[in-house]
């Protein structure tokens, strides 16, 4: 879909951005659409597309041009995530968990961590991602049994996280742990630590339904020990806090990646629909076809608008849960009913690998799970709104 025939918001892209947002199509172009197919198939981690995104700067794009970053407004990086997922989602996965971390970092750290770090996680010497998730909690997170004990010098932690985005080639982690397991509301005995690879934590890669070529993994964590400055913050206990203030990030970067697959769903769709002939003409001209691709541009055109209001919000440094719950919940779902939508246009070709349509159709889904459920989602929009 021409996307010069919707008006849209002036969020006054600066110059720099354009350039960027430019060298970046040029990257998808050459370095990503003609390999998605080997690498998605194969399951096959895209190290050198990894590579090539920290040469453009990806792994930094929300860090602060201080630490090395690109310093990109959410608005701008939206616009990044969006096309890359409109490509491949998968590699869109990639920065995001990293940058999810990076922001924890860049919020709450001592100057000593940001100064180490930043530098490092800007231009993609180190890699990482977040550790939430165990295998008896995913939203709940103040459920979690992974522990992390304390003594004069270091942590040692022990438990299991999975669902882990780039726990098998990343280096480093932020691992959501319990240090106070007496104290009520549980939130108060959470704490965020970072954790490297090479201290010992233990990766298997799983398997999945889509979002293939991104390695995700169970990690397992057996009497691994830290320095106690790899604390995020000053404090302990305030962990649950440090990591939902980054998760808005991650559902504006969700949000985008359902506007990117959406809208790849209905650019397919569109281009299917004025070649395939049946009855003596483009099913195009059909109106029940037409019906289709009007719900699924307008269901994108919302989600889109959506994801940059969420993103003026963060960039305004005013909290945006509200408005990144609304856009991850309403870009998501229309990522999934554009995928069935166009798998119904391009009838059996849409379930063939010879197609794209099949690829989105499975990712879709991770998309209304990953960085909060929908259901979640709802809860805290309904939250808000009683408040």
């Amino acid at each position: 879909m021409d996307d010069q025939k919707l008006a849209k918001i002036n969020l006054d892209t600066s110059e720099n951005d354009k350039l960027i947002l430019s060298s970046i199509d040029k990257f998808l172009e050459k370095d990503v659409k003609p390999y998605v197919k080997e690498f998605e198939s194969e399951d096959k981690y895209p190290q050198d597309i990894a590579d090539k995104m920290a040469e453009l700067g990806l792994f930094g794009a929300t860090i602060s041009e201080d630490y090395g970053g690109l310093g990109l407004s959410a608005v701008t990086y939206s616009k990044i995530v969006e096309n890359v997922s409109s490509v491949w989602m998968s590699v869109s996965g990639i920065f995001n968990s990293h940058l999810i971390m990076c922001a924890a970092v860049e919020k709450f750290g001592t100057d000593e961590m940001k100064n180490f770090y930043l530098p490092k996680f800007a231009t993609g010497e180190l890699r990482g991602g977040i550790a939430l998730t165990e295998p008896d909690c995913g939203t709940d997170l103040q459920s979690i049994k992974t522990k992390a004990t304390k003594d004069n010098t270091k942590y040692k932690i022990n438990g299991t996280k999975t669902w882990i985005t780039n726990s098998v080639q990343g280096d480093v982690l932020a691992v959501l742990v319990k240090t106070n397991n007496e104290i009520s509301p549980p939130h108060k005995g959470m704490s965020l630590l970072l954790v490297h690879k090479d201290q010992g934590y233990i990766p298997r890669k799983l398997k999945k339904l889509g979002y293939r070529g991104i390695d995700t993994g169970e990690v397992q964590f057996k009497d691994v020990e830290i320095p106690l400055e790899n604390l995020i913050g000053t404090e302990e206990g305030r962990g649950l806090q440090q990591i939902l203030s980054g998760l808005e990030l991650g559902r504006i970067n969700v949000a985008a990646r359902g506007v990117g697959l959406a809208k790849a769903a209905l650019d397919d769709s569109i281009e299917y629909s004025k070649i395939r002939k049946t009855f003596g003409k483009p099913i195009s001209n059909h109106q029940s076809i037409q019906i289709k691709l009007a719900e699924m541009a307008t269901r994108l055109e919302a989600s889109r608008l959506l994801t940059e209001q969420a993103a003026i919000a963060y960039d305004s440094g005013q909290r945006s849960d509200l408005q990144a719950g609304m856009a991850k919940l309403y870009a998501t779902e229309t990522a999934l009913f554009n995928s069935t939508e166009a798998m119904r246009i391009h009838g059996g070709f849409g379930y063939s690998p010879e197609y794209n349509i099949e690829r989105y159709y499975r990712d879709a889904p991770l998309l209304a799970i990953g960085e909060g459920t929908n259901e979640l989602q709802k809860i805290i929009i309904a939250k808000q709104l009683v408040e």
